[in-house]
């Protein structure tokens, strides 16, 4: 039966090589593999993305930090905290 809700996105199988005790261990659990390493894989994806925007906007986040420390915060004077 092929699914038609938000599990059907498109998939690719693929090769992996995994350490051969730690799969084990992990279908002895019952452990789903594959969407375990895809939950993984998707998480490193984010990461890497964050990293990269950080890295690509270093510059802009650099000079808003300069600003407030030598400015203070704009409207901090209606700031109630």
């Amino acid at each position: 039966m092929l699914s038609t809700g938000p599990e059907a996105t498109h998939k690719k199988r693929t090769n992996l090589s995994i350490d051969s005790q730690l799969l084990q261990e992990a279908k002895q659990l019952g452990i789903n593999v594959s969407q375990s390493a895809e939950a993984g894989l998707a998480q490193a994806v984010s990461q890497q993305k964050q990293q990269r925007w950080l890295q690509e906007n270093s510059q802009a986040i650099e000079s808003s930090n300069d600003f407030v420390a030598h400015h203070g915060l704009p409207l901090a004077q209606y700031r109630h905290f």
